[in-house]
């Protein structure tokens, strides 16, 4: 037994909490599932990836079409509130892997910049 105290919400409690040991006590922790690979840049180019999972509102840019460091290319909606997604460098838009309601997860390529 290892006795602890916590505080929860301001309120401090003492707990005892019994030290299991062996395989027969615990059941093992299921295994996540694979994520899904995530799509490369090309050789030479930037992958504008999404910061945190949400639903893409607009898609602002098409391949081959010439950006600045700072346009917006998508808008994405999380946690209720929308953000611009804009180019981190100058360049040539040469993929756009995402459509209008499409939802993403945090680190899915949204936009290729060569």
């Amino acid at each position: 037994m290892k006795k602890y105290r916590v505080n929860v919400n301001g309120t401090q409690y003492d707990i005892t909490l019994e030290v299991l040991e062996g395989d027969a006590a615990a059941a093992p922790a299921p295994k996540a599932a694979p994520a899904a690979p995530k799509a490369a840049a090309p050789a030479g180019g930037t992958a504008v990836n999404a910061p945190m999972p949400g639903t893409i509102l607009s898609v602002s840019v098409k391949p081959g079409q010439a950006v600045k460091k700072g346009d917006i290319l998508v808008m994405l909606e999380a946690m209720k509130m929308e953000n611009e997604i804009m180019a981190p460098v100058d360049g040539t838009v040469s993929a756009v892997n995402v459509t209008k309601g499409q939802s993403v997860q945090s680190g899915d390529a949204l936009v290729t910049i060569a």
